[in-house]
C-alpha cells in the first residue's frame, strides 16, 4: 500500500518541476526499494546518535551515498524531544552493562550532566553504537522484506486476475 503511494507521489508533475528548477538529482527522491531502504538505514543510524542537528548529518551523507533523502530525514525524527531521554538512557544502560561499568543514578539536570559527562560518555556512545547498528540494519531488512512480499502479492493477484 505505502509502496504504491510513494510511486504515485514520485510521478507528480509539481515534484518534477521542483527537481528541475532547483537542479536536484532525481535519485535523492527516488522511491524504489533500494533507495527507500537505504534512506531508512541512514536515517535510523543517525537517529540513535546523541548529537544536535541530526537532519544535517543525514544531508551530509548525500555525496557519499545515494538514498531517498526525505525518508532519511523523517527517520531521524524518531529521536524527538519526547523520545530522546528514554532512548539515550537505555543506550547508556546497555553500554554500561556490556562494558561492566557501575551505573550511576541519573538526574535530569544540566548540572548533573556537566559533572558526570566523563563517567557516562563512553558507555553512552558504546550503547549508541550497538543501537544504531542493530536498529538501522533491522529497519533496512524489514523494509526490504515487506517491499518484496508486497511485490510478490501484487504479482500473484495480477496473475490470478489474468486467469479469469
Amino acid at each position: 500500500m505505502i509502496r504504491k503511494k510513494l510511486k504515485k507521489i514520485s510521478k507528480n508533475d509539481k515534484l518534477r518541476t521542483f527537481l528541475h528548477q532547483y537542479k536536484i538529482p532525481k535519485e535523492y527522491l527516488s522511491t524504489n526499494r533500494a533507495m527507500v531502504s537505504k534512506g531508512i538505514l541512514i536515517g535510523l543510524f543517525i537517529a540513535f546518535i546523541p548529537m544536535p542537528m541530526q537532519m544535517l548529518a543525514v544531508i551530509a551523507m548525500m555525496p557519499f551515498f545515494k538514498f531517498n533523502v526525505p525518508i532519511g530525514i523523517a527517520m531521524c525524527w524518531l529521536s524527538n524531544p519526547f523520545t530522546m531521554p528514554p532512548m539515550y538512557y537505555l543506550e547508556y544502560l546497555t553500554g554500561s552493562m556490556i562494558l561492566g561499568n557501575k551505573i550511576a543514578p541519573v538526574e535530569m539536570t544540566l548540572d548533573w550532566f556537566s559533572t558526570n559527562i566523563d563517567d557516562i560518555f563512553i558507555p553512552l556512545y558504546f550503547g549508541t553504537l550497538i543501537f544504531s547498528i542493530v536498529g538501522s540494519l533491522s529497519g533496512y531488512w524489514l523494509v526490504n522484506h515487506f517491499w518484496k512480499s508486497s511485490v510478490k502479492k501484487d504479482r500473484k493477484l495480477h496473475r490470478d486476475e489474468r486467469k479469469l
